[in-house]
């Protein structure tokens, strides 16, 4: 019976010949990429590399729990998510305006079809400066900042703000325009103004995705605030950056897993929220 129906076509994938193909086709154009970017993980196991790699792993063991390093520890902590807060909250000072603009549904000018030329020239000028914002990497701005307001927790608020403004500008601004745009027309032909027509049209479809979005962009702010420690912006970064230095793998073990704890009780409160809106 197994044998009949292996030859049966119904029992097959029909769609196997071009998912193979697609597969081939992915390796052939993969393959070049990792030969030009020297990509050989087989080194890590070499003899050269498999020893040092045990050895660095191995101080990682057991983590260092102290009570004095743990307040230590905690205290960055929460300076961590204060500057990865904070930063994330003048990103939404510099990305909500910006995406209120950019976004073509809210043009009044652009409820008969083509937009007048000068909200059009708005709407890409706007969108040029959110694309500038999210070029450049929050480390290149913390390295900016670290030069002109010195060494600190500032220069890592800036950084995030600046990179983060940009991007959730745009990517509010996709949300916003993927949606049913009948709602806010309506609101806009019938006399209601820009803001009213987001926060009645556009907003109650799209809360849960929005708020999904910018606690998954806090969860990147915090991730990226321990990063900007590495040059001096303070917080968890800059321990864990003293502590890799002096070769002490039980304090960056701690470290980690409190990062770890941090990422999944904001996959959590996301969860929580969009259940909440939804």
């Amino acid at each position: 019976m197994a044998a009949v129906l292996s030859r049966d076509p119904a029992s097959r994938d029909p769609a196997w010949p071009g998912r193979l193909g697609w597969l081939l086709a992915g390796c052939v154009l993969l393959w070049p990429m990792l030969v030009w970017t020297e990509f050989k993980p087989w080194q890590l196991f070499a003899p050269a590399s498999l020893k040092p790699t045990l050895t660095f792993l191995a101080g990682f063991v057991p983590p260092r729990t102290d009570a004095e390093f743990l307040a230590l520890v905690a205290r960055e902590t929460w300076r961590t998510v204060a500057i990865a807060t904070a930063g994330l909250a003048l990103a939404l000072l510099i990305a909500l305006p910006l995406a209120l603009l950019a976004v073509r549904v809210l043009s009044v000018s652009g409820l008969a079809g083509r937009m007048a030329p000068l909200p059009a020239a708005l709407r890409i000028a706007v969108r040029g400066l959110m694309v500038v914002l999210r070029s450049v990497p929050e480390l290149v701005w913390a390295l900016v900042f670290v030069r002109v307001v010195g060494l600190g927790p500032t220069a890592g608020v800036l950084a995030i703000a600046l990179t983060y403004g940009g991007m959730l500008g745009k990517v509010y601004a996709e949300i916003l325009e993927s949606g049913d745009a009948h709602p806010a027309s309506t609101l806009l032909r019938n006399g209601a103004g820009r803001m009213q027509a987001f926060f009645y049209g556009l907003l109650p479809q799209n809360a849960a995705e929005l708020t999904s979005y910018t606690v998954y962009r806090w969860e990147c702010a915090i991730r990226s605030s321990a990063v900007l420690g590495f040059v001096g912006a303070g917080g968890l970064g800059q321990e864990m950056d003293s502590s890799m230095k002096m070769f002490n793998g039980g304090e960056v073990s701690t470290m980690l897993t409190v990062f770890v704890l941090l990422v999944a009780g904001t996959d959590r409160l996301s969860a929580f929220l969009r259940r909440v809106l939804a």
